[in-house]
This record gives C-alpha cells, sequence and structure tokens, in this order.
C-alpha cells in the first residue's frame, strides 16, 4: 500500500510504523529520540485516514493534549497500521513551513498558542509517563541515550534536506564550497541579484540573470598609520 508523507508518496505495509515508513523511503518526519518515546519531535498531523492507524498509545496520551489531538495530533514512533487504506500525515515541521510560506499570521499564531498550550499542560504527564516507564522497565535511560545521539545525525540530515527543498539556491552554494571562494561568492551573488532584482550583486561577480544592471559601488578605505 502507499501513504502520503508530506504529500510525497511512501510503500508501506500494515504493522509497520509511521516514523519506520518514513526513514524506509526518505521523507521528513524528524526525530531526536531514536523512537523511544520522549522527545515528540516525530509528531505529525494525520489529515485522513485515522481510521487505519492503532489507537493513541499511553506515551500518545501522556504527552499530546487534547486540542492537538483533535487536530490529528499523533507521535510517528508509537503509531502503527493496522489496515490498508488512504492515509496522509503531515510533519510538525512541514506544517510550520507551509504556514510560513504562505504568510498566514492568524495560521501561525493559532498554531503557536496550540503548541505553547501542549507544551505547558502536558509536561508533567509527559515526564511522568517517562518515569513510569523506567521504573516498569519499559524503557531503558542508558539505551534511550544512545538512540539520542543516532537520532540527532539523522535529524540533521533530514534538516539539510529540507532547507535545499525549500530554498535550491542553498544547494548549488553548497556544491561549489569544495570549488574554491570564487564559485561561492559567484552563486552567493547569482542569489542577491535574483532577490534583488538585478538591482545589487557584489563587485567581481557575474549575475546570469542581469547582466546589464549595475554594481554594488566599490568603496576605497585607507588606513594611516598612527601618530606616535
Amino acid at each position: 500500500m502507499r501513504i502520503y508523507i508530506n504529500d510525497r508518496p511512501c510503500e508501506a505495509q500494515p504493522g509497520e510504523f509511521l516514523l519506520d515508513i518514513a526513514q524506509q523511503n526518505k521523507c521528513h518526519i524528524g526525530y531526536i529520540c531514536g523512537g523511544s518515546g520522549v522527545c515528540q519531535s516525530c509528531f505529525v498531523y494525520v489529515q485522513e485516514g485515522m481510521a487505519c492507524l492503532s489507537e493513541p498509545s499511553d506515551v500518545e496520551k501522556a504527552f499530546i493534549s487534547d486540542k492537538l489531538s483533535e487536530a490529528g495530533g499523533r507521535l510517528a514512533c508509537q503509531t502503527k497500521i493496522i489496515k490498508d487504506g488512504t492515509i496522509r500525515v503531515l510533519s510538525r515541521a512541514e506544517m510550520l513551513r507551509r504556514i510560513v510560506l504562505g504568510l498566514n499570521v492568524p495560521g501561525f499564531v493559532t498554531y503557536a498558542q496550540t503548541i505553547g498550550y501542549n507544551v505547558v499542560n502536558q509536561l508533567p504527564s509527559g515526564i511522568g509517563n517517562i518515569v513510569d516507564r523506567v521504573r516498569e522497565g519499559r524503557l531503558n535511560p542508558v539505551k534511550s541515550l544512545q538512540n539520542v545521539g543516532k537520532g540527532l545525525g539523522h535529524a540533521s540530515q533530514l534538516v539539510s534536506q529540507n532547507v535545499f527543498e525549500t530554498f535550491p539556491f542553498f544547494q548549488g552554494a553548497a556544491n561549489l564550497v569544495g570549488t574554491g571562494t570564487k564559485g561561492l561568492l559567484d552563486t552567493a551573488s547569482s542569489a542577491l541579484c535574483s532577490i534583488s532584482g538585478g538591482s545589487l550583486r557584489f563587485p567581481g561577480t557575474t549575475c546570469e540573470t542581469y547582466t546589464d544592471e549595475p554594481q554594488i559601488e566599490k568603496v576605497h578605505i585607507r588606513v594611516r598609520p598612527a601618530k606616535k
């Protein structure tokens, strides 16, 4: 079957967790704790297909407020597919990215208020859930710390991928780092030309989009030696 994570089709099978599916398909659902259910970084919004997913676990009930649950909030590391059907989810990062790029100010205010409410009201129960799992032997603190180290590396790759997908001209700059300062400067100047409509670019560099527009005026600064 196929599910859609951030509108990207992903191969999946009943019995798999949303987080594992995202990783197997190289799709962006961030995580830090390695699936231990202690960080909430794999939080997603289920937009369609909630009936195809497992019931919220005790971990999710401890960390996710009623408001976020009503909005389709789940933890991908705790949510398993239980039957075939159409499933669409958005990661928290993707939801925020779309709000910001869409200049949706009311949406951003509502988003911030909801997240703030969740943090304030669910923190005590979340911490309590972690303590209970450690006491019951369901959560190994040492293994969790090891998973955090692995998760940070994976999360950084996802962040880089998401940045390059959102701002493609950054990818060109990254590819030119090894070719010398000149290439990197040209790329930065080209980005500046595009943003400014050709009115600005760095002296000594080229601008493929706008070749006849004025450059930034050069300024010569002379430093006089201090008097003894």
